[in-house]
């Protein structure tokens, strides 16, 4: 059997946190999409893990792979590996050879290009990871696969190939130095180690037999989605995007496992009971902003905006798990989360950070737009028409502050009333079940309503 987790919104929905929970009776954790651009943090036994490109089921035990669908920074590959061994763990970690290998060029390009973009003020807000250079030479056909690192003669071919290229990019076309990064016989010799610690370790893995052999033999695997929806390379709002497809059908293609089998399991939306957001792009609930981000934010908002959105930062720890950027926040958005739940089919929600929200006298929710004097339901096609929507609003009462932990334990009747409403509101309009409701950090803290293993 499998559960897709799929972020529904645009990102940093705690989707690490609930691969997590529903992780425990999985064999496998298989990260199907996005590099280490892609931050989660996972708490066990009260110690805290924030990985980037790891698949957050090692922190249990499990074995993770990185799917063909992942570009792989073997650097901080083995800086997490290597971390996580230092603090007594044994992580079990496959690479597919068919995923695609980030070089310090693809990073160093990324921040160039980016840099270039933002004196015309069409920076995307990308994290510099070389994560978009990467998925270019993969479409490009220049790109170097993790099973050409175990090859010394085609990792040779491979860099002499495509090195030139991206030398005369940066020089001719940017006009900036090339530098180290572009140095192919430097390049060489570190990734060639790379490759032979991957063959040592028994990394490498052709990963869609890898994971149809686990499910052949009855294992149970979890495909773990980065970033959301919104910021897909298809179905989010483009150019403010990744470079992959984090929805449900990114499972098959990234993973080598048919649609068949993606869709005949569990496919769970993981949404955050507000909206969150690093970088640039449309976000029409947005409470204030964040200079340098929100398009067209100065540092001026209401007085009262500025307060919820600080406010909902602070409770919520609204700071980017890989840049450290604050986010932006906002209402909860049901066009957002419409479109979503077409996109990937979910079978069930599960509904994070609802005690950040506590202590507030009233909550509001988008439940359309208004766009040229037509109502919408879900999110339109093109960036610019989503920019020029207008929200409308359903108020809710807000719900007080409790014992968390303890209503975790006691189950979703232990909920404040109309955090229940809130709830069973977002549930009716994407006639979705909840699955599970997190209240807080860790485990313990999250509301099963469901389990799809059991």
């Amino acid at each position: 059997m499998t559960v897709t987790i799929v972020g529904a919104q645009l990102g940093d929905e705690g989707k690490g946190g609930i691969v997590d929970l529903y992780g425990e009776p999985a064999d496998i954790v298989a990260r199907y999409q996005g590099g280490d651009n892609a931050g989660h943090t996972v708490v066990h036994d009260d110690v805290e893990y924030k990985l980037s490109l790891v698949p957050s089921g090692v922190v249990r035990g499990k074995t993770g792979v990185l799917g063909n669908g992942c570009v792989v920074n073997p650097r901080t590959l083995f800086e997490e590996i290597d971390a996580l061994q230092e603090r007594g763990l044994d992580p079990d970690v496959r690479v597919a050879r068919r995923a695609h290998i980030i070089f310090p060029y693809h990073r160093r390009l990324d921040g160039i290009e980016e840099e270039a973009k933002s004196e015309d003020d069409q920076e995307v807000g990308t994290t510099g990871r070389g994560i978009g250079p990467t998925y270019e030479d993969k479409a490009g056909r220049r790109g170097v696969r993790a099973g050409d690192l175990a090859n010394p003669d085609i990792l040779k071919e491979r860099l002499e190939y495509a090195v030139p290229q991206k030398r005369a990019l940066a020089e001719d076309v940017f006009g900036v130095e090339a530098g180290e990064a572009f140095d192919i016989e430097a390049l060489y010799e570190e990734y060639r180690e790379y490759g032979n610690r991957l063959e040592r370790e028994g990394m490498l893995v052709n990963a869609g037999d890898f994971i149809a052999s686990a499910l052949d033999d009855g294992k149970k695997v979890v495909f773990e989605g980065a970033q959301g929806t919104i910021i897909d390379i298809d179905h989010g709002n483009y150019p403010y995007v990744t470079s992959s497809n984090p929805t449900a059908g990114g499972a098959a293609t990234g993973t080598g496992i048919s649609p068949g089998v993606v869709g005949g399991g569990e496919v769970i939306g993981i949404v955050k009971a507000y909206l969150s957001r690093v970088g640039s792009g449309p976000m029409p609930t947005e409470l204030a902003g964040v200079e340098g981000d929100t398009p067209g934010y100065e540092g001026e908002a209401g007085e009262q905006e500025e307060e919820l959105a600080e406010f909902i930062r602070e409770e919520g720890g609204e700071y980017g798990t890989v840049t450290g950027r604050p986010r932006r926040v906002g209402y909860l958005d049901m066009p957002i989360l419409r479109h979503a739940t077409r996109a990937s089919g979910f079978t069930g929600l599960a509904v994070n950070h609802v005690d950040t929200l506590a202590g507030l006298e009233e909550l509001k929710i988008c439940h359309s737009y208004t766009l040229d004097g037509d109502e919408l339901q879900t999110v339109p096609a093109t960036t610019e028409q989503w920019a020029n929507c207008e929200p409308n609003y359903r108020r809710f009462d807000g719900w007080e502050n409790i014992d968390w932990e303890a209503a975790a334990s006691e189950g979703y009747d232990a909920l404040p009333e109309n955090a229940r409403i809130y709830l069973d509101y977002v549930s009716d309009e994407l006639d979705t079940p909840v699955y599970a409701v997190g209240v807080g950090p860790s485990r313990e803290e999250t509301i099963v309503v469901e389990h799809p293993f059991e």
